[in-house]
């Protein structure tokens, strides 16, 4: 067989309620999901069409009335999970629950309770060292511990403030947060 050709995947039969309801099981035996998630696995072993949906809207009510299935208890864990395990902020976490099929409404509140009695400058800096971050020699440096922390969802300012209790050189420092203020602010033409 040439090394370019593949041969086509099987499509599997579509399941019956039962095996679709053990294969939801074994699937938040592994790890928990959200609705979403695990809808979006059932969706690939059900028939397409209204049928399908509503074989996977009756599986996924028994789960929930047996409480294997509750997005508000995924949001929490995983929320506490992130925030305590891999220091990352509030932007991060939000933005990893969304792409999970987490409603917004319930995101807000999770975080908002999640987040209240902790300041962001501390996670950020525990979060600098979790990852055994050295002060910062030169520019360089600097910019890529900022990046680190901006894609662990930190704010500019809860940036600055953890580089600056590494002991980054505050000139470096300075010269960013000026940079970051200026981009941030509006101009008038």
């Amino acid at each position: 067989m040439p090394f370019g050709s593949r041969k086509p995947k099987k499509t599997a039969e579509p399941l019956d309620d039962a095996a679709l309801y053990s294969y939801a099981l074994a699937a938040l035996g592994r790890r928990m999901k959200t609705v979403a998630e695990l809808k979006r696995m059932m969706r690939r072993r059900v028939e397409e069409g209204a049928a399908g949906e509503a074989k996977m809207d009756r599986i996924v009510i028994r789960l929930r009335e047996y409480n294997f299935l509750d997005d508000a208890r995924y949001a929490t864990e995983f929320t506490r999970l992130r925030q305590s395990n891999e220091k990352f902020g509030k932007r991060r976490v939000q933005q990893e629950l969304a792409r999970r099929g987490v409603h917004s409404e319930l995101i807000a509140t999770t975080l908002e309770t999640s987040y209240a009695n902790i300041k962001e400058e501390d996670l950020a800096f525990a979060h600098l060292q979790r990852k055994r971050a050295k002060p910062p020699k030169d520019e360089k440096e600097t910019a890529r511990l900022a990046g680190r922390l901006a894609r662990a969802g930190f704010s500019s300012s809860a940036i600055f403030k953890a580089l600056r209790r590494l002991k980054a050189n505050e000139a470096i420092v300075a010269a960013m947060e000026t940079f970051a203020d200026e981009e941030d602010s509006p101009t008038i033409h």
